[in-house]
């Protein structure tokens, strides 16, 4: 169970990245204030999260405008969703190993 456990990436340890990741992987772009009412965050809190992600490449961002207004969305990099990916594998494995006591 051990090597089950260290299978799981600290990056997604947080709900609030599993959140955003969930989401990203389903979709191709998001936008902040998407994620933002789906996972029902502060703007400040949901920031930080998408920050960490980005520092370890796992999301990146693209800002522009919609006509005068500034628009900021984010997507899973590929290696975002090879990680995200081989997190839930990981966990899967981890439910799997639990023994059945009924």
């Amino acid at each position: 169970m051990k090597n089950v456990i260290e299978q799981l990436n600290k990056a997604f340890e947080n709900r609030v990245r599993l959140g955003i990741m969930s989401v990203l992987m389903v979709n191709d772009w998001v936008e902040f204030n998407t994620l933002k009412e789906t996972l029902q965050q502060t703007d400040g809190n949901l920031a930080s999260h998408l920050t960490a992600l980005e520092k370890v490449q796992y999301v990146t961002v693209r800002k522009g405008f919609i006509g005068r207004k500034p628009n900021t969305s984010f997507q899973a990099t590929l290696s975002g969703r090879q990680a995200f990916q081989e997190h839930l594998d990981a966990l899967e494995m981890l439910l799997k190993s639990v023994p059945n006591k009924s």
